[in-house]
């Protein structure tokens, strides 16, 4: 990828509306405006004028233009953003005349990737901006503005001054044993040490709460048919979208909806009725919903209030809570239609919740549920710093392993050369984090699942 050249494309969505913006950076965007018929030069000044193409001197459009001068850019390079006439032709036909003034088609997250090589943010930054494209919560929006703000980077940064000054400590230790104030006390390297490992591993703890801001919470609706799973899936969901009938065995197949609690994410979805002896059509249905369960976050098991739960019900619960009891949570549904309290609780780890999908009780129950079980770690503080990402993830997890090596090495009594290695090679870790250290096929990977113009 030429870094230096000019390059340009559509950064609205494309389709009808009233405005469309073409991006232009490099630095020929100066030469390229004046091919244009473009006037002024003056930075940050809106420009009215007729776009011309270079090669005829036919007018394309009339548009708005604003010039940006580098550093003090989003791409830290002369920038150009011409605002023209919505749709699909207009917008195409001025990124034509822009190509035929000397720019040349962006690829895919260049502007953005031009303004990490450039200075302009760090590699946590450029994947929050993906990150706030794509949010589909506001809890994924806010993560990500946080982010933006360099709220991540920061703390990184924070670890990254830990291991350098522990590997001070380390260099210190090995090159002056009797300076004055002697050799660093062991207890000194140890509990820096121990501090670091802690950070790095409180990180890693709410990473996969972080993943789940981006696409939500597989929650998953099970339970025997007729026992009231769509219910609650069109109560949880506020409308109406699964069928619900007094018939057994009617969802046949998965549905899914993406539900926001509390600006929060949620897959909810509703599944075919757990049972024996199906039809071939129903036991197709159940295939697909048992492949769900494997996969869920989370499990809402729907139990009727008015009856003692079956063997086959509190095996099921004790096989999933027996790896992870957070992963299930009881409803007693149609507790409307119970008489007195809600009998036969499944006995375990995770009590049962009567709710009704009819009156709404219960409900705000199931939503604090939903939210305790699966975002617990990172709700109300907006100013937690959390990876979201499976290459954050990656790196923060080799810095955590190379930390605890040297603490695993510390303890064999291994030399401080040798063990302050790992160090090293944390640091290195933290650095790729950043972006500081970065190489092309990182960059690549990042920067392709970018949409052209951003």
């Amino acid at each position: 990828m030429a870094s230096l050249s000019t390059i340009a494309a559509i950064s609205t969505a494309p389709g009808r509306g009233a405005l469309a913006v073409v991006r232009v950076s490099g630095p020929d965007t100066a030469l390229i405006a004046t091919r244009l018929g473009l006037p002024g030069e003056e930075a940050r000044v809106a420009r009215h004028a007729t776009l011309r193409h270079p090669a005829t001197d036919e007018p394309v459009d009339d548009v708005v233009a604003v010039r940006f001068n580098g550093p003090a850019s989003y791409t830290g390079e002369d920038m150009l953003e011409i605002s023209c006439h919505g749709g699909s032709l207009a917008p195409q036909l001025v990124l034509e005349a822009v190509c035929a003034a000397g720019a040349r088609l962006a690829e895919p997250g260049e502007f953005t990737r031009k303004a990490f090589l450039n200075g302009k943010m760090d590699l946590m930054q450029a994947e929050a901006t993906l990150d706030l494209i794509e949010a589909r919560s506001p809890a994924m929006h806010r993560a990500a503005l946080f982010q933006l703000d360099r709220g991540l980077s920061r703390r990184i940064e924070e670890l990254r001054e830990e291991l350098l000054d522990l590997q001070g400590l380390i260099a210190y230790d090995i090159d002056f044993p009797e300076e004055d104030e002697g050799p660093v006390p062991a207890a000194r390297i140890d509990e820096a040490a121990c501090r670091l490992v802690s950070g790095l591993e409180r990180m890693l703890e709410l990473a996969p709460e972080g993943e789940l801001l981006r696409d939500g919470a597989l929650t998953v609706i099970a339970g025997r048919p007729n026992a009231g799973k769509s219910s609650v899936f069109n109560a949880l969901l506020g409308f109406e979208r699964a069928i619900v009938t007094e018939e057994p065995g009617t969802t046949r197949d998965a549905i899914e909806a993406l539900i926001s609690i509390d600006g929060y994410p949620f897959r909810l979805v509703d599944t075919a009725g757990l049972r024996e002896g199906a039809g071939r059509i129903e036991g197709m249905g159940i295939e697909v919903a048992r492949g769900y369960l494997q996969r869920a976050d989370l499990v809402l098991l729907c139990v009727e209030a008015d009856r003692v739960p079956g063997s086959d019900e509190t095996k099921f619960v004790h096989e999933i809570t027996e790896e992870d009891s957070s992963r299930v949570v009881i409803l007693r549904t149609k507790a409307d239609v119970c008489q007195g309290e809600v009998s036969g609780l499944v006995s375990g780890p995770v009590p049962g919740l009567p709710v009704s999908a009819v009156t709404g009780d219960g409900l705000p129950e199931v939503r604090a549920a939903m939210l305790e079980r699966v975002y617990a770690g990172i709700r109300g503080d907006e100013e937690t710093p959390v990876v979201t990402r499976a290459r954050q993830i990656e790196c923060l997890s080799r810095a955590r392993g190379d930390a605890a090596a040297f603490q695993i090495a510390r303890q064999r009594g291994l030399p401080a050369e040798i063990a302050g290695t790992h160090v090293q090679d944390a640091t290195l870790a933290l650095e790729d984090l950043l972006g500081a250290v970065s190489t092309e096929d990182i960059l690549d990977r990042v920067f392709s699942a970018f949409c052209v113009g951003k």
